[in-house]
């Protein structure tokens, strides 16, 4: 799996576990100063994210869901 994929991973699980009340534009910041990516390259990812359906409406589809709750399983094992 390459790097781009667990980036997205990270991005949708931090989405699946954001307060309610914190936009994306929050979650991409936040993400932005751990230091994984750049707060524009985090911009395009979250475009990507939404073109391709795993968000819809600012919230999770069901597809961005599955991969989020995957991911979250994926990283509590290791």
């Amino acid at each position: 799996m390459g790097e781009e994929d667990i980036v997205k991973k990270v991005f949708l699980l931090a989405v699946l576990t954001k307060a309610p009340d914190e936009s994306l534009q929050e979650v991409t910041r936040s993400l932005a100063n751990t230091g994984m990516f750049k707060l524009e390259e985090g911009q395009n990812i979250l475009e990507e994210l939404k073109r391709d359906q795993y968000i819809i409406n600012e919230q999770l589809s069901v597809k961005g869901i599955a991969v989020a709750k995957a991911a979250e399983a994926e990283f509590k094992i290791h």
